[in-house]
């Protein structure tokens, strides 16, 4: 009996722990913490709160300062293989927006990384994002497609990533484009309630 118990004992204490389940975030300058330390940025913060909360995830944050989403599609199926996530958060297309990219190209994009995305088990949010209004209808039809796409994709999404901070200057760096460190945990608050639904 007591060869049983000391066997059960060496059994259960070499048996590895779970891994925590992982949060992929593909996004652009934005999500990458351009022009502030990558400790401060959104998904940092939000590895903090998930530890704070005791929830089984972790943060990969594969965010690139001035990223496209055709950049982040031909990344994506390398990250879904290394890191296996249980969620995808897709932060792109502002850059496609700024730069006047076609619509149809960036929806093309978003499309094949929420396929992808749940193709490989994975659940997903998509952020949107709006472009000044100087950018006429274009600036409409760009808003337009992230709703229409996460209503399609039957993903999660969230309308505006920097609604909490947009109106307001001093949130923003020198260039007037990225958020400071101050405006990090706004996001993260902006960002929370449509993510928390997602870690089941």
């Amino acid at each position: 009996m007591r060869i049983a118990l000391l066997l059960f004992a060496l059994l259960f204490s070499s048996a590895p722990a779970l891994a925590a389940r992982t949060i992929l975030v593909m996004g652009d300058s934005l999500s990458a913490g351009y022009g502030i330390r990558p400790e401060q940025a959104w998904p940092s913060l939000l590895g903090q709160r998930l530890a704070e909360k005791r929830l089984d995830y972790s943060v990969a944050n594969l965010s690139i300062s001035g990223e496209t989403t055709a950049g982040g599609r031909a990344r994506l199926p390398d990250a879904l293989r290394q890191h296996k996530p249980a969620v995808v958060v897709i932060a792109l297309g502002a850059n496609d927006g700024l730069r006047g990219l076609p619509l149809a190209q960036m929806r093309d994009n978003l499309a094949a990384m929420l396929d992808a995305a749940h193709a490989a088990g994975a659940r997903t949010l998509l952020i949107g994002m709006r472009l000044p209004p100087n950018y006429g209808p274009y600036a409409e039809e760009f808003d337009r497609s992230f709703a229409e796409l996460a209503k399609q994709k039957k993903s999660a999404r969230l309308d505006f990533l920097l609604a909490p901070v947009a109106a307001e200057r001093s949130y923003f760096q020198a260039d007037n484009l990225h958020p400071t460190a101050a405006a990090q945990p706004l996001l993260l608050d902006n960002v929370w309630p449509s993510l928390q639904p997602l870690l089941k």
